[in-house]
């Protein structure tokens, strides 16, 4: 779905409603299920940001363009949610095993765990010397 955002800040849901062509109650019945969570102002009034609009549009494609039900949506957006969790976590182990190798690199010439080898010495076979066949046969 492409976007519909222009500028930064908050979004009041008639707002919301309008740019994405949905009744207001839809996105109450998204937040009352735990899909969206809109922040509140002062008033109570819902106000939902950029970040909630990307996460809006997402659902939107799960339920216009691939038929997917609120209880479909609520598990693909957990699963999203472990998944960025896990690449995050993933991400800071590559950086700490990254920082260990080369802080163990720079200490050492010879990187530990590794015997430092003689270069390999090419020795060439003596030519052979072959019969020469004769012709005939037997």
């Amino acid at each position: 779905m492409a976007t519909k955002r222009k500028s930064k800040g908050a979004y009041m849901i008639s707002a919301v409603a309008e740019m994405y062509q949905i009744h207001p109650q839809t996105l109450r019945l998204y937040e009352r299920e735990g899909l969206l969570r809109p922040s509140r102002s002062e008033g109570n009034t819902r106000l939902y940001t950029d970040e909630d609009l990307e996460r809006l549009e997402f659902i939107l494609n799960l339920a216009r363009d691939l038929g997917v039900n609120i209880a479909g949506i609520a598990v693909i957006l957990q699963m999203r949610e472990r998944m960025e969790e896990m690449n995050r976590q993933m991400q800071g182990f590559v950086d700490y095993v990254r920082t260990e190798m080369l802080s163990h690199m720079q200490q050492s010439a010879t990187p530990a765990g590794l015997v430092p080898m003689r270069p390999p010495v090419v020795v060439s076979p003596p030519p052979t010397t072959r019969k020469k066949k004769t012709g005939s046969f037997e």
